[in-house]
């Protein structure tokens, strides 16, 4: 199995390689505005099934190495938000949305929602996983130190549990490297899976 990351996030290509998964990146370019009314599982389970056939199909134009065989191909997106009272909260525009985003998270339990895709010949197998998180209560100051190092501001939900934020937050319910970016066990069992058809 031929294993290609749709995404260019080193959070992502980190904890695959860490899982002992080889593969290939080739990122996923496609627009992430949340439809009207979309609630957050339903806006990450369709932004990676976009990536991943995205980049399956554009490796079906391509000569090379990457796209022969086809059958071999196996495509993985992935997309990750942070939500609370249902909004869904994405990476920052600016410093101002990002201290809006950790006042809204301040001292309560927040969800990290990725949403899984696996595109190959067979077609396209999508799941999501879901962990809580609690943070302390933040200070204004402290929010705004935080920004000033600039680690919010490609990161949804304007944090990074494996970053400075760490220390605010207490426990989290569910899988760690989701709130990383990408929920190992589950991309583990897809792609079990997807290497044996019809089990």
């Amino acid at each position: 199995m031929h294993l290609v990351l749709a995404s260019n996030s080193p959070r992502r290509r980190e904890l695959l390689a860490q899982a002992g998964f080889s593969f290939t990146v080739r990122p996923a370019h496609i627009p992430e505005d949340p439809q009207a009314g979309e609630d957050p599982v339903s806006y990450v389970v369709r932004l990676a099934r976009a990536k991943a056939q995205a980049v399956f199909d554009a490796l079906d134009r391509e000569p090379g190495e990457e796209s022969s065989p086809r059958a071999d191909r196996v495509v993985l997106g992935a997309d990750t938000t942070v939500t609370i009272d249902n909004q869904i909260l994405g990476k920052p525009s600016d410093a101002a949305d990002a201290a809006r985003m950790l006042a809204l998270l301040s001292g309560r339990t927040h969800r990290v929602v990725t949403g899984v895709a696996l595109a190959s010949a067979s077609g396209i197998e999508v799941a999501a996983e879901m962990t809580g998180v609690r943070f302390y209560t933040l200070s204004e100051a402290e929010i705004a130190a935080y920004i000033a190092t600039g680690e919010p501001m490609d990161k949804a939900g304007a944090y990074a549990i494996q970053g400075r934020a760490a220390r605010w937050i207490p426990r989290i319910t569910g899988d760690y490297s989701n709130v990383v970016g990408l929920p190992l066990a589950l991309v583990a069992t897809m792609l079990e899976s997807a290497r044996t058809p019809g089990a």
